[in-house]
C-alpha cells in the first residue's frame, strides 16, 4: 500500500490524524495505532523527500557541464 502512496497523501493523512488528536476525537485504543501510522507516514515523507532531493542535485549535475 505504500507504493501507491503519495507524498501528497500521506502528508493529508498525517494532518487528519493530528487534527483528531488535538480535538480529542480518538480513544485510548486507537491513540497507539494512530501514534504508530504517523510514525510511518513520516518515515514515508523523508524518504520521499531525500529521494525527490538527490533526483534533482543529480539532474542539475547533469546541467553544469
Amino acid at each position: 500500500m505504500e507504493n501507491e502512496l503519495t507524498y501528497k497523501e500521506a502528508l493529508a493523512e498525517i494532518e487528519q490524524i493530528v487534527s483528531n488528536l488535538e480535538g480529542d476525537k480518538l480513544d485510548i485504543d486507537q491513540l497507539s495505532v494512530s501514534v504508530k501510522r504517523v510514525a510511518e507516514l513520516i518515515k514515508f515523507c523523508k524518504s520521499k523527500l531525500k529521494e525527490t532531493s538527490e533526483e534533482v542535485e543529480k539532474t542539475l549535475q547533469t546541467l553544469e557541464i
